[in-house]
């Protein structure tokens, strides 16, 4: 066995688990990155995954399996860069434990990521939200805890990993009521509940009528509802909406969108950068910042406070000492 296999386990075990203590979706996200990589260096070197060393995943390997991601994978940039990420932090681990691999290891942290066009966020109008939500069907017990889930993802931004991970006692609906979740990078936060998001909460609890520690929103055999099935329920529900608002058909949406929705609804109701970047628990403000790009609201008000200008429209005519200055030349 070569250095690379204890390493990478050391990687996993002491580094992700022990040291940083990452989510199980990072640790997921990793452990498939690894996965693809060493079966393509496999395919390209001959050498078995175990036997595979730190020397033969060199700079052009790793670009060249970058590469496959998107040409063959059908990857996007953006998932791309987050493969490479995963392998970056990999070796600056290795760069501590094997300097004898010093410049295989500088080559492959110098490879960049790749530019990326960023598109404009995706979240729904009001008109939308009040269809999406009235295509839940309450006379079900499915519809109902839709309908409760779809409305509490509107009211507070929640990711979805954090929905799936709600329990029923993580739910306060007393004085100061509020949402109790543990994000990215172990985070927690407290996200305030409006009254009418409380009021659909606290009849759903009541027939949900579960121990604090059963999953908020279950399935209907009890268990914790999936990424997969909610993403299912919120296409079926999308299908229903685009009855009544056509506009929903125009849009790709999935339940992230319905998080940007939160953060677009704040911000049109005048709240700073700051509190909303708190509130959706990011970690730096300038992720926050892509919603002030979506929203021609807050860049019409800049525009109508702007001073109109008062030039006429015409040839341009040199000052008198320009054309001095010219013909002096």
């Amino acid at each position: 066995m070569t250095a690379l296999a204890p390493s990478l386990q050391a990687y996993f075990t002491d580094r992700l688990i022990g040291q940083r203590s990452a989510s199980p979706n990072t640790i997921a996200a990793y452990r498939h990155t690894f996965g693809l990589l060493l079966r393509f260096a496999t395919d390209r070197t001959s050498t078995p995954p175990s036997n595979l060393d730190i020397a033969q995943l060199d700079a052009p390997i790793i670009a060249a399996f970058l590469d496959h991601l998107q040409r063959d994978r059908g990857n996007t940039v953006a998932t791309r860069n987050n493969r490479l990420a995963a392998i970056h932090s990999l070796f600056a681990y290795l760069a501590l434990h094997h300097p004898e691999h010093a410049a295989t290891i500088h080559r492959v942290l110098a490879i960049p990521p790749k530019r990326t066009e960023r598109n404009l966020l995706t979240h729904l109008t009001e008109q939308e939200v009040d269809a999406l939500l009235s295509a839940c069907d309450k006379t079900k017990w499915t519809g109902r805890r839709d309908h409760t889930m779809l409305a509490l993802t509107i009211q507070t931004g929640l990711r979805i990993s954090e929905l799936t991970g709600l329990l029923c006692q993580d739910i306060t609906l007393g004085t100061g009521a509020n949402v109790h979740t543990i994000g990215k990078g172990r985070k927690e936060r407290r996200t305030p509940l409006t009254p009418p998001t409380r009021t659909v909460l606290k009849a759903w609890l009541r027939e949900r009528a579960g121990t604090p520690e059963a999953p908020l929103f279950p399935t209907s055999t009890g268990k914790r509802l999936s990424r997969d099935a909610i993403e299912h329920r919120l296409a079926i529900h999308l299908r229903t909406a685009a009855t009544s608002c056509p506009s929903i058909t125009t849009k790709h949406i999935t339940m992230h969108t319905l998080r940007h929705t939160a953060a677009m609804r704040l911000l049109l109701a005048g709240n700073d950068i700051t509190v909303i970047a708190l509130w959706l628990g990011h970690e730096q403000i300038t992720t926050t910042q892509i919603y002030l790009h979506a929203d021609m609201t807050h860049k019409q008000d800049a525009i109508n406070r702007t001073k109109p200008l008062t030039a006429k429209p015409g040839h341009y005519q040199p000052p008198d000492t320009l054309l001095a200055f010219l013909e002096a030349l």
